[in-house]
């Protein structure tokens, strides 16, 4: 048991939103896993075990919930994913869609995708023939597409990212800064939400060269450890040193991330690696949070950004009340690509990472226009045999807390092109 509560926790807190609920449920499954241990035929198979129980304890408990909201428990499974985890995810924009639609079609569709029931079983409960059946999904298809908020826009394919990175000028704007949603995925750019599609790139200075180019796209659900999110196929050219995979170039990697109405984080990864798969969920400790994971228990990053006074800024020199930190340092108009963008630049001091600091320019519709890397001078300086300041001395340079950062490379999506 000593083994398995740091597993048995993280399982529990992510379904559960609420702390004091979530540690009844652990004890609760704690006192069954003891009471029953004598019926466990196989002790290797403990964990698998001991989540079993959780994952039933916390069925109880939406039960309960479902109850007292007087939700149909036909309709708990769907529940389930909507209380998990720190607020409401897309099941619930689902729900809504349905509760559009006409009787007929909402049944049609119940029985078809939350049921499962195949289409003859269809037409045996609701005593209409087979064709019948499939004439109504087709047209209960059609109209959920019409009504459902999520479609995907625009071009359907990858936009190509230019070769030299486009010039840029980014001025202070008068103003307070104002709040905005952001719903990116932290450090990869895409909204984990279906029929997003985009790609992004890397650019080393001075040169202004492309280096990585990185192409994502979000191609349907997916559910890990009973909590639901999105499924993001991404393919990685020309890889940075921190995205490599062995000698592979492109790198493809599968993402299951979550979108709720408060956050937005990271469930698993895989890729392979010398002809095996494998695989890291948020249930696997530090192997998970050193790359993918954020926040406390992977709560991840919170997607309404607004300034909280912990960063200030004049010009270059930047001082920070606590390290590390992440906040709004300013309203700022950037001018690239023939465009102007009112932006907010969101200053992350090694929250995401030690001695990196980066400038985050996002705009009122929360998408980022431009993203920049600063190094702290001495970082990675075994690796590398120099201070930055002598490996690119004309770069540009950002003082945070009496300490040199100097300007390492800069990011853009296809969203401004």
């Amino acid at each position: 048991m000593r083994e398995n509560i740091v597993p048995l926790e993280r399982f529990v807190k992510y379904r559960v939103g609420n702390a004091a609920d979530a540690d009844d449920i652990i004890q609760e499954t704690c006192v069954a896993a003891l009471s029953g241990f004598s019926a466990l035929s196989d002790e290797s198979s403990f964990k698998a075990w001991l989540i079993g129980i959780a994952r039933n304890k916390c069925n109880d408990y939406f039960r309960r919930k479902a109850k007292l909201l007087e939700i149909p428990l036909d309709s708990i499974k769907e529940r389930i994913t909507v209380h998990s985890a720190h607020g409401v995810t897309t099941a619930e924009t689902v729900r809504e869609t349905l509760d559009a639609l006409g009787e007929k079609d909402k049944q049609i569709l119940y029985l078809y995708y939350f049921k499962e029931l195949p289409q003859a079983d269809i037409a045996k409960r609701l005593g209409i023939p087979l064709g019948t059946v499939k004439s109504r999904i087709h047209t209960a298809k059609n109209r959920f597409k019409e009504k459902y908020p999520y479609r995907p826009k625009g071009d359907k394919t990858m936009k190509k990212m230019p070769e030299l990175m486009p010039e840029y000028r980014i001025k202070v704007s008068g103003g307070e800064p104002f709040e905005v949603n952001c719903e990116e995925l932290m450090g990869w750019f895409i909204v984990p939400r279906l029929g997003e599609k985009l790609t992004w790139a890397a650019y080393d200075m001075p040169e202004r060269t492309k280096t990585e180019e990185c192409e994502q796209e979000v191609v349907g659900r997916a559910e890990i450890h009973g909590i639901e999110g999105v499924e993001i196929t991404s393919v990685e050219h020309a890889p940075l040193i921190n995205n490599m995979i062995g000698e592979d170039d492109p790198v493809k990697r599968r993402f299951v991330a979550q979108l709720t109405d408060t956050h937005c984080r990271y469930l698993a990864e895989t890729h392979s690696e010398n002809g095996v798969r494998k695989y890291y969920t948020f249930l696997d400790g530090d192997l998970f949070m050193e790359n993918w994971g954020f926040g406390e228990n992977n709560r991840g990053k919170e997607t309404r950004i607004s300034k909280t006074g912990n960063i200030e800024r004049k010009g270059n020199v930047i001082t920070t009340k606590r390290d590390p930190v992440i906040d709004v340092a300013g309203r700022y108009t950037v001018e690239i690509c023939g465009k102007k963008y009112d932006t907010i630049c969101v200053i992350d001091a090694s929250t995401y990472q030690l001695e990196i600091v980066t400038e985050n320019y996002i705009d009122k519709n929360g998408r980022t226009v431009l993203w920049r890397r600063f190094n702290k001078d001495s970082w990675c300086y075994e690796r590398y045999g120099r201070l930055w300041s002598e490996a690119l001395p004309d770069n540009e340079k950002l003082f945070v807390n009496g300490e040199t950062y100097v300007h390492w490379y800069d990011c853009i999506t296809s969203y401004i092109l």
